[in-house]
């Protein structure tokens, strides 16, 4: 007896909105095909079974509004089916969100999350907000936050939003991002900014690492000490004018004051006492935004820390 085929979705033909118009076939379709796995994507568009008004395209094809794209039936089984996530994890997302419009979630993200599942993870952030908001099927990141820093993040609803957000994050000094870091020893008052460029690497156990190197790109980071605590440790804002990759950690500990709680970048003694007075986390929290909106208006927000950051400052002060 063999086993009945996997049952198959019927053809798709998806028209293009506006707001889509400019937008390469391939990422169109891992928007609208939820769960389907890009090696399927890719596979369908590379054998020429996806059609665009009749015709064959290739995977780099930009859309226009009006096109009528055609999928073929994808057997369901070839599906990544969506794992469900545990309820108290929903709730906790749920309850951090500081902002919501029709466009627009900002949450403080808590620390330990990742805001994509990937590299053995099979959730994150964006996973959690397509179950909690399934009506909202163009629910994209807009930047991204380490797994385990903690605080503001956005998540576009609307292709139209990703688009505004992503044109103001590109230039200098449009979107205001400030960090807050308590980092090793004192920080010196006269020290307001790093500039030095940083390169991104990628090592053979597939871990990356962000290194100063004067062939790596130009990054800068201003930083204002906001409290001290002795020679032992600053708390210090850190508002990073370009966005690269660890940009903040890695500039910390080229300035000689790595954050507390990095494992990559930090100090392991200074960490470890850190860790003695209940600091198990990294210090490094997405505090206050401020955006334009597609309407003119301005966005601002501030997030507060959690529980294990006010216990450990506060016996930092004792």
């Amino acid at each position: 007896m063999t086993n009945p085929a996997p049952p198959t979705s019927g053809v798709q033909l998806l028209e293009v909105a506006p707001e889509y118009a400019g937008q390469r076939i391939d990422n169109f379709l891992r928007t609208q095909l939820k769960g389907v796995p890009k090696t399927l994507i890719y596979r369908i568009l590379r054998k020429g079974e996806v059609r665009v008004n009749k015709g064959r395209i290739k995977p780099e094809y930009k859309l226009q509004a009006g096109d009528v794209v055609r999928v073929p039936p994808l057997r369901l089984a070839e599906r990544d089916e969506p794992v469900p996530l545990a309820q108290g994890l929903l709730e906790r997302l749920e309850a951090a969100i500081v902002f919501e419009d029709k466009a627009l979630i900002v949450v403080n993200k808590p620390t330990g999350i990742a805001v994509h599942g990937g590299s053995g993870l099979n959730y994150g952030v964006i996973e959690a907000f397509r179950q909690l908001r399934p009506e909202c099927k163009d629910l994209e990141l807009v930047h991204r936050l380490d797994r385990d820093t903690s605080g503001l993040l956005m998540i576009a609803k609307k292709r139209s939003m990703l688009r505004h957000l992503h044109d103001a994050l590109r230039g200098e000094r449009i979107v205001d991002k400030r960090y807050h870091a308590l980092v090793r020893g004192n920080w010196p008052a006269a020290k307001k900014q790093i500039a030095v460029p940083l390169l991104k690497n990628n090592l053979r156990s597939g871990e990356r690492v962000v290194e100063v190197n004067p062939e790596g790109k130009e990054a800068l980071t201003e930083f204002k000490v906001l409290r001290r605590f002795g020679d032992f440790a600053t708390l210090v804002e850190a508002r990073p004018i370009t966005g690269r990759t660890h940009q903040i950690r890695v500039h910390a500990k080229h300035a000689g004051h790595s954050i507390a709680g990095d494992p990559k970048y930090g100090d392991e003694d200074f960490s470890r006492e850190i860790r003695e007075l209940g600091g198990k986390r990294l210090f490094l929290h997405s505090a206050f935004l401020r955006v334009p909106m597609p309407d003119g208006s301005v966005l601002e927000l501030e997030a507060p820390v959690d529980d294990i950051w006010l216990r450990t400052v506060e016996r930092l002060d004792a």
